[in-house]
């Protein structure tokens, strides 16, 4: 499938999206509201749109000015992007979750002139670092219930009131702004979540967005027929381009989830056709799935093994065009008595996830595509608009990142190193010639610090990242990501992190699925008061022991897990060891945990 309308800018995508679909019914936008989901439709959203760029105008935004959004998912996010790109200004998305702190860093460094916060709590962090950011001269905050009375602070509907006046005296201002906006402008600063240092704002213009956005339609079959539900930080690029630009491009509905822990609640609200999420929600999925059963009666145990079997046969069947109609017939009836139920857990009319952010461990995608849920996984950063490669519905292979998307061409270097050149790679980091010379080359070429192999039919494999290889005293070079994928699959982790550069041998820092060990405990008479006991208790060392034993039989004796430490809690992105997207922050944990870390090397010369 294609794109609804061609465009070459984001504005110009807006305006031809809400003139082609104005007078239609379905909502653009979807967004819960006093306990239930509403919609936006595309003439309403177009108004809003405009009423605030006109708001904005009036405040005195310009061709250039960089404007940051902090907020969660929600229709004013939309609403303020659109404004702000309309006008030919910069938007400077930021990740709720950041400290005042980290958003201080990134105003000064983007010269930030307004700042666009979803409430109080993200105004409170603007308000602490404003005396430190000369550039910031107006905040603008989405909920205005209990707003401050201050000169540097205004509420939204306060802003589309203004834009009101202004555009009474100045009725050409916004449309004339949209059609100087032209390919090669700046749309976009990102800053990427580096695990070291202060993080680097990656210049998107938006012939990177839309030559992406046009590319990955063809590639990933959104319609005007799917409703996506959106629960990534519209701040990630693959969300914002992949869940929001492309899926509004070709016509499909926009709905947002309460939040990251309401989503499992949100797929039965809304029922969606597509969803864009990140490995950890398959863990989830899966784990919740496998405790389910394991709590189930012998029976239903071996019915549901049975009809995982028949999925594996029925899957690998379609995919060779070779499905016999006793095959169908036994399908059909696994379906009918168990895989039903599980699909039914996302709405029911799911027609394929999209995974990014991260390297889907191949065992999950082929549990799903046998349950009757089709993954698709691609790859990308940042730098790169983000998307690279994608698997295809029709044509895919699990452990896998798929190919090109068009328009974009991908070679290893000499050293293993995935590079990526197109329309999509970023003008370049701001303010930083020489980080953006480390990372893109003469010839135009991304370094993306992965580093992978095309095999003989055109599928892109990324072993690991290239800064998080490990090599051993040993000399044994060992990528981490896959090792740490097969022990996720297990139904008592949920975090695994492998510990290993420079050392003797492997170990592992792991997080236990607490509601899996209570229910080992309590079966077995084990007493415990805290998370803490239960990672402590020596019984449950030895079951974790006996697990990781069984999963890690088949790895080569260097990339075996010798020794390992139980966590009491979760890795989080609070507390900044992962990213947004649940990617494991290495540096940041190993520093905290260091003392454990050396502890399970003691001894060892």
């Amino acid at each position: 499938m294609s794109a609804a309308v061609q465009f070459t800018t984001i504005p110009e995508m807006f305006d031809r999206l809400t003139t082609r679909f104005a007078g239609g019914k379905k909502p653009v936008l979807m967004y819960k509201s006093d306990g239930s989901y509403k919609g936006i439709q595309y003439k309403e959203l177009r108004r809003q749109v405009e009423l605030f760029a006109f708001g904005l105008g009036s405040l005195g935004l310009k061709r250039g000015d960089r404007v940051s959004i902090i907020s969660e998912n929600r229709p004013e996010w939309i609403i303020a992007d659109q404004a702000i790109a309309g006008l030919g200004a910069v938007s400077v998305p930021v990740y709720p979750t950041m400290t005042a702190k980290q958003i201080e860093y990134v105003f000064n460094d983007a010269t930030v002139r307004f700042a666009i916060v979803s409430n109080q709590f993200q105004l409170n962090k603007v308000a602490k670092i404003s005396g430190n950011v000369p550039t910031l001269e107006k905040t603008v905050v989405m909920g205005e219930k209990g707003l401050p009375v201050s000169p540097g602070t205004v509420g939204f509907a306060s802003v589309m009131n203004s834009g009101e006046d202004f555009e009474r005296e100045n009725p050409d201002h916004f449309r004339a702004s949209v059609k100087m906006v032209k390919p090669e402008d700046l749309l976009t600063i990102i800053y990427t979540s580096g695990t070291t240092g202060n993080p680097k704002g990656v210049m998107l213009t938006h012939r990177n967005l839309c030559s992406n956005i046009l590319s990955a339609a063809e590639a990933i079959p959104f319609g005007p027929t799917d409703l996506l539900l959106s629960f990534l930080p519209l701040s990630h690029s693959f969300e914002r381009m992949a869940g929001y630009y492309t899926g509004l491009a070709c016509g499909a509905t926009v709905a947002f989830a309460e939040s990251v822990e309401t989503v499992r609640e949100n797929m039965l609200e809304v029922r969606p056709t597509i969803v864009t999420t990140v490995p950890r929600l398959f863990e989830r999925i899966q784990s919740r799935i496998m405790k389910q059963v394991d709590a189930g009666s012998p029976l239903r145990q071996r019915l549901f093994r049975w009809a995982m079997r028949v999925g594996r046969q029925y899957a690998e069947g379609t995919r060779e065009g070779n499905v016999p109609p006793v095959m169908r017939l036994r399908h059909a009836l696994a379906d009918r008595l168990v895989f039903a139920r599980v699909k039914s857990r996302t709405g029911g009319r799911m027609r394929f996830f999209c995974s990014g952010g991260a390297a889907l461990g191949k065992e999950f995608g082929e549990f799903f595509e046998a349950v009757g849920l089709s993954i698709i996984e691609g790859y990308g950063l940042t730098e790169s608009s983000p998307v690279i490669s994608v698997n295809r519905l029709d044509n895919y292979r699990f452990g896998t990142v798929g190919h090109p998307i068009r328009d974009v061409e991908v070679r290893i270097a000499p050293d293993g190193e995935i590079l990526a050149r197109g329309p999509n790679i970023m003008k370049g980091y701001w303010n930083d010639r020489k980080a953006t010379a480390e990372v893109i080359d003469g010839e135009g070429w991304l370094h993306t610090g992965d580093v992978g192999m095309i095999d003989a039919e055109g599928f892109i494999h990324i072993t690991d990242r290239k800064k998080h290889l490990f090599v051993s005293s040993g000399g044994k070079n060992i990528a981490p990501q896959p090792i740490e994928n097969l022990f996720l699959t297990n139904k008592y982790i949920e975090q695994f992190m492998l510990i290993g550069d420079r050392r003797m041998f492997l170990t592992a820092l792991i997080v236990p699925d607490f509601d899996a060990l209570r229910e080992y405990a309590d079966s077995r008479g084990i007493t415990y008061t805290t998370n803490t006991d239960l990672a402590a208790h020596p019984t449950i060392n030895e079951l974790i022991q006996t697990n990781i034993h069984q999963i890690q039989k088949d790895l080569a004796n260097y990339e075996r897990v010798r020794k390992f430490t139980l966590l009491d809690r979760q890795f989080s992105i609070e507390e900044g060891e992962l990213t947004p997207t649940q990617k494991v922050r290495r540096r940041v944990i190993e520093e905290r945990y260091s003392r454990l870390i050396d502890g399970m090397y003691d001894g060892i010369n």
